[in-house]
């Protein structure tokens, strides 16, 4: 469990699968390789993926809670065992713009580098997620961020992404 000021993250778990099946949207997704979840089913077999991957050492996902302990997002970390993990954080809707995303995601990466001693991340958004890339400025106190090309793709459901890679390298 990681708490912050206003957060508290802990290891994703089943009780808070309703929640991210429902909030994870259309509008959340719109700019993301992955679409919402058709069934509530689907939501829960990619979560125990994640459980798996986190009992394995292979990566974290944390249930991103404030201080009511209602579910405002997730936050993961992918591929611990290799040399620059991918991390990823996504919230609520109606949570967003509160700065719970860098507070949440700044918290993960220092434990990441303290008890996993990793130093070099990768993030990717789309060129017009703006609030993704405004969190990207923000880690850039704290880290050295390698800008990579950016990856005109369409995805199996027709969305058109613009994903542009960024090396976050600890300063």
């Amino acid at each position: 469990m990681i708490k912050t000021e206003r957060l508290t993250l802990e290891p994703f778990d089943m009780k808070y699968l309703e929640a991210y099946h429902n909030n994870f949207n259309s509008e959340i997704t719109k700019y993301q390789w992955p679409d919402p979840f058709e069934t509530i089913d689907d939501a829960k077999a990619l979560l125990q993926d994640f459980i798996d991957e986190m009992n394995a050492g292979a990566g974290l996902c944390y249930s991103i809670l404030n201080s009511d302990g209602e579910f405002v997002g997730s936050a993961e970390v992918h591929g611990l065992q290799e040399e620059c993990p991918e991390v990823g954080i996504w919230l609520v809707e109606s949570q967003q713009r509160k700065g719970y995303a860098f507070e949440a995601l700044s918290k993960v990466l220092d434990y990441v580098c303290t008890e996993y001693k990793k130093e070099v991340f990768f993030y990717e958004a789309d060129v017009r997620n703006e609030g993704s890339n405004k969190l990207l400025n923000k880690l850039s106190e704290k880290f050295d961020i390698i800008e990579q090309g950016v990856e005109e793709l369409v995805t199996d459901s027709g969305k058109e992404l613009q994903l542009k890679g960024n090396v976050l390298k600890k300063k």
